[in-house]
């Protein structure tokens, strides 16, 4: 993959020693490369991310992947609390009402193998923003195709049906999977649904439980993972 160079001084040591064992990616709900590019370079902003994915299939890269960049804020996943120190950040540019470009996902799918790959990063820990900070955050949003990258082996999915309706299971099952950031439950069931079940609406059913409990079964998300 081609990579442009656009250095950004919003970063720093990861804390405690951390390897990256997330992939964290993001929308940028900005109108254009060349914005982005310049916020995230700006020091005033106090935030970036490792690298940017244009429209067109462009990739910068911003932070040196051993570094931590200032992407994820607050939010948990699992037992890990301190995302930036674990995770590799992606911005995506889309301004969140448009799709997501074919050579934009292509670009996205070489960067996030490449990662995975370097770091060993498993299907389970290519994450969304939404996923560690549920209603403070919404991006990559409802219009990203989780289920082709999971087909690829870079994310992970669910199609199962079934199980009757309940809000503890549900919930439990959630923190099981890695939900674990303290939040609403309707507001944890959107951002389930924003990624799992794009378009669904309305009460919890049952194929949200179902879809949930597979999850948990299959990627039980450990508190902490050792650093290595």
């Amino acid at each position: 993959m081609k990579l442009a160079s656009y250095p950004s001084p919003n970063q720093g040591a990861r804390r405690g020693g951390a390897r990256p064992d997330i992939v964290l990616l993001h929308y940028t709900a900005m109108p254009d490369t060349e914005t982005v590019l310049k916020r995230l370079a700006n020091p005033e902003a106090e935030v970036s991310a490792h690298y940017v994915i244009s429209p067109e299939g462009g990739v910068w890269q911003m932070v040196d992947e051993a570094a931590r960049a200032w992407h994820a804020g607050a939010g948990r996943w699992g037992g890990c609390d301190d995302v930036n120190s674990r995770s590799i950040g992606i911005e995506i540019v889309n301004t969140a009402v448009e799709p997501f470009s074919a050579p934009q996902m292509r670009s996205v799918e070489a960067l996030v193998a490449g990662i995975m790959a370097r770091w060993a990063v498993p299907p389970e820990r290519v994450l969304g923003h939404s996923d560690i900070a549920p209603g403070r955050k919404i991006d990559p949003g409802p219009r990203f195709d989780w289920r082709r990258l999971a087909l690829q082996g870079m994310a992970v999915w669910s199609e199962a049906r079934g199980e009757a309706a309940d809000w503890d299971r549900f919930c439990q099952d959630a923190r099981v999977f890695g939900y674990t950031a303290e939040v609403e439950r309707d507001v944890l069931l959107t951002a389930f649904r924003d990624r799992f079940r794009p378009g669904a609406k309305g009460a919890l059913e049952g194929m949200d439980c179902a879809r949930m409990a597979d999850l948990a079964a299959r990627y039980p998300v450990d508190a902490e993972l050792p650093q290595v």
